[in-house]
């Protein structure tokens, strides 16, 4: 169960879980701009494998919505400091939000496999949107087509050490967290 899932009955324990949520959300986002300086320059992008593995991280324990807004801030923060590019919000927010929507169906005996979804939804439709953002007039196909490679590079060894954290210490941490 999401973090954000569960139905408080009171509004003290909806503010209890909101700050809970935003408080996680800025730590993965911190984490995330923590590690950027590791990042590898494929293409016209800069492909930080932890992002992934963070967003599989956080789609999973936050949800969609908030996995989604910690990769935006942590899009913004790295935008900003100039270790990543203007490719990094539809490269980072598209898979954290599939993530969360795959966790959403998943039992939580299974749910660390929802981080697999995380290159799908960067590789595609992380990478179009990218594309468009990036193409010059008559260029989309190719464009696409390199983003979608370098995305994919990224995503996959990310998504796939997302999986093993929540695999192997994940789970008890979403235990712990959801109390």
């Amino acid at each position: 169960m999401w973090l954000s899932e569960k139905q408080p009955c009171s509004a003290a324990d909806r503010r209890r879980a909101m700050l809970k949520n935003a408080a996680l959300g800025g730590m993965f986002a911190a984490l995330a701009v923590l590690l950027s300086p590791l990042s590898i320059p494929i293409g016209p992008s800069r492909c930080l494998p932890f992002q992934h593995a963070i967003n599989a991280v956080a789609g999973v324990m936050l949800g969609p919505a908030w996995a989604c807004g910690s990769a935006f801030a942590a899009s913004a923060i790295r935008f900003m400091l100039g270790t990543g590019t203007i490719l990094a919000f539809p490269g980072s927010m598209f898979g954290a939000a599939a993530v969360g929507l795959a966790a959403k169906f998943l039992s939580e005996r299974r749910r660390f496999w929802a981080g697999l979804a995380e290159p799908c939804a960067t590789g595609t439709i992380g990478a179009f949107a990218a594309a468009l953002i990036a193409s010059p007039p008559g260029g989309l196909f190719p464009m696409f087509t390199t983003l979608s490679v370098a995305f994919l590079m990224s995503s996959v060894p990310g998504a796939a050490l997302g999986c093993a954290i929540l695999r192997l210490r994940g789970i008890k941490a979403i235990r712990i967290l959801s109390l």
